[in-house]
């Protein structure tokens, strides 16, 4: 059993791979897709087989964008100025 974590809170993100030892153990598992189980109603499904050409690791990482001074293909340039960011806190907290 792998169960997923939320790499920022380390909290479980609601789902979990299992692999089985037989077929069996697969059918007798895909029987409980929609009951309950402590409650809440599971959802079990087959491993969705990947696809040629569709990666993660082919797209740009989102919010790429450049910084600074950098050259265009048309020729001259461009200046983004800095902007601090609006997650970075204080180094240390003041309570007064």
């Amino acid at each position: 059993v792998t169960i997923l974590c939320d790499k920022f809170t380390g909290h479980p993100k609601g789902f979990a791979y299992v692999e089985f030892a037989d077929k069996d153990s697969v059918t007798t598992a895909q029987a409980l897709d929609e009951s309950l189980f402590r409650g809440r109603q599971i959802k079990v499904s087959a491993k969705r087989t990947n696809r040629p050409g569709i990666s993660s690791t082919n797209r740009k990482p989102r919010g790429f964008r450049p910084r600074g001074r950098f050259r265009s293909p048309y020729g001259g340039g461009s200046y983004t100025p800095r902007r601090p960011s609006r997650f970075r806190r204080a180094a240390f907290y003041s309570p007064y």
